[in-house]
């Protein structure tokens, strides 16, 4: 059984939560941060909470990543093996109504991560970035080794900052990164204000649902066990500059530093109106479809080339979303309390 110390900042949230659960039956320490924050309904947060502190190796800190003096009391106090940067802001349509919280905690508050990483030096320090860096990227599927300069929306161009910080400091401190470009993660105790939650909620009570883009939306819906999984494999693989690197011919991807960057995603876009069908089957009521045009920041496409990962970690996200949206919606049957 592994002892390694593991910091989760994000605990509470969706990934962090499952990523920590993980960790904790394979026997690691995991230190746990969030500042619980009212972005989505907190008694969710608290309930995910409540499950990883019935485990003797997890322990819990209320900080915001932006109290940089608290943060480095963590480090000072523990030493980690490795740190897991799940914390930010999310959501594109928020950004467009509250851009300072965005600033705030992606951008001030990943610098803090930074720094403490640069000061206590764990070996691998590992980030969540996201699929929206693609912005107006046409191309597909989406490759690392695409330019990403294009963001239509504050989210992601936090997330493309996030990834420049994070080469800055590997190549100034030397401190080994890899950025994880997540692809609509979905899956049970999931975010209340993406479309699985508020399309299952409306069906549930007969109330009509909003489908973007007429339902011509695609999305590369990953299931948050696969995404678990390929952060764990990632852990150790700890990166160490590829040598054949160039800056006349520069791989966006890769560099002369200890830094990469990974897609992670089902490499399987699905039609909106699909995904749609089978939570219908799954719920087994119809919805109610109210059609609107594509909203300010929203991609209409997403659809992640993850060669790049299969090559270093033999892993593809694999779980079709049949079975994924059944898992969402039995667990959600189940939390909120719904009579079939």
């Amino acid at each position: 059984m592994s002892k390694k110390q593991v910091l989760v900042t994000g605990a509470a949230g969706f990934i962090g939560f499952h990523l920590s659960k993980h960790l904790l039956n394979e026997g690691y320490v995991v230190i746990g941060i969030d500042n619980m924050n009212d972005y989505y309904e907190v008694s969710l947060k608290e309930h995910r909470l409540d499950i990883l502190k019935s485990y003797k190796g997890f322990e819990f800190n209320g900080i915001a990543l932006e109290d940089k003096g608290q943060l480095f009391q963590l480090f000072e106090k523990h030493s980690f093996t490795y740190a897991v940067n799940l914390a930010a802001q999310a959501g594109v349509r928020y950004s467009l109504t509250n851009p300072q919280a965005y600033i705030d905690s992606n951008i001030q508050g990943f610098l803090n991560i930074l720094e403490a990483c640069r000061h206590y030096k764990p070996e691998h320090l590992i980030y969540a970035s996201s699929s929206s860096v693609y912005g107006a990227n046409t191309k597909m599927p989406f490759s690392v080794q695409h330019n990403v300069d294009h963001p239509i929306s504050l989210y992601a161009a936090t997330k493309k900052a996030n990834e420049l910080m994070a080469h800055t400091y590997s190549s100034l401190y030397n401190l080994p990164t890899t950025g994880l470009r997540f692809f609509t993660v979905y899956g049970p105790y999931g975010r209340p204000d993406m479309a699985l939650f508020l399309f299952t909620k409306a069906i549930i009570e007969g109330k009509p649902i909003d489908v973007y883009n007429n339902g011509k939306m695609k999305r590369d819906f990953t299931y948050v066990d696969d995404i678990v999984q390929g952060i764990v494999k990632l852990l150790p693989k700890v990166p160490t500059g590829d040598k054949a690197w160039r800056g006349e011919n520069p791989d966006p991807a890769t560099s002369f530093a200890p830094y990469r960057v990974f897609n992670i995603g089902n490499n399987k876009p699905v039609e909106l109106l699909r995904f749609i069908e089978v939570l219908e089957d799954k719920i087994g009521k119809k919805a109610v479809k109210n059609f609107m045009p594509i909203q300010p920041g929203d991609v209409p496409e997403t659809y992640a080339d993850i060669d790049a990962l299969e090559n270093e970690i033999e892993f593809r996200p694999s779980t079709p979303i049949e079975v994924g949206i059944g898992n969402f919606v039995d667990w959600y049957f189940e939390y909120y309390k719904v009579k079939k």
